[in-house]
């Protein structure tokens, strides 16, 4: 069985070593690269000021951030549902920097160190198999049809679970779901505990078909009889 975490963060700026935080973390679970519906989110107190250019892409505020817990009040949880899957993220630098600064900031008794080398970085598998194209989460999701009409801004939770897509289609387009209930977060600062849903039956294959394709197939089916095989598989 190979379980994967991929994961996305937003923060108060570009530069963890310039003294830039952690202020979300969103997490989807993959089991053999197929979504389970256990899932980790939650909002931090950076205990500094989110950046007018960090606010314009995430839209998270400080008030949003004054009552929430600091890192070091939710590092436990967030190990323990990661446990020892290998991670999932679109442009590793960024995100394992900036979680490898906070758990620095813990001390002696802090987590270890994430090797950037361990991380599946999707960034560079898109790179490797669409080299010289556009290759950030958007352009992915326009490139293999990925539902992006609920993003209207950056959330860490909503990117991991559009991310997981994106990264079973760089795989070579396996089912990305067992049917199960995904936390769909309020905007950007819905804050939940980690989630189990139960299963729930498979869903079938998103299509790809244009309506002009769908009706010109369905023509073709009808013309081979009441008996073909292919009409198991007309949609209703």
């Amino acid at each position: 069985m190979l379980r994967e975490i991929v994961l996305d963060t937003e923060t108060t700026g570009t530069d963890a070593k310039n003294g830039d935080r952690l202020i979300e973390i969103g997490c989807v679970e993959l089991i053999n690269h197929v979504q389970t519906g256990k899932f980790y989110h939650q909002l931090m107190n950076p205990q500094r000021a989110v950046s007018e250019g960090a606010f314009a892409v995430h839209g998270i505020s400080d008030a949003m951030l004054a009552d929430k817990p600091v890192f070091a009040d939710v590092v436990d949880a967030f190990v323990a549902f990661c446990g020892d899957a290998r991670l999932v993220i679109h442009n590793a630098p960024f995100d394992v920097g900036f979680l490898n600064m906070e758990f620095a900031r813990l001390g002696p008794a802090a987590p270890k160190a994430i090797p950037l080398e361990d991380v599946v970085d999707t960034l560079l598998l898109a790179r490797r198999k669409h080299p010289g194209a556009a290759n950030n989460l958007d352009a992915l999701c326009n490139r293999y049809g990925v539902d992006t009409t609920r993003r209207v801004k950056h959330g860490a939770l909503l990117d991991a679970q559009i991310l997981a897509e994106v990264y079973v289609e760089l795989l070579g387009g396996k089912q990305t779901s067992l049917g199960l209930s995904i936390a769909e977060p309020a905007g950007s600062v819905t804050v939940a505990a980690v989630a189990d849903s139960g299963p729930a039956g498979p869903r079938p294959m998103r299509s790809r078909l244009t309506q002009a394709e769908r009706l010109r197939h369905g023509s073709f089916v009808e013309s081979l009889g009441t008996n073909a095989v292919w009409r198991e598989y007309l949609e209703p």
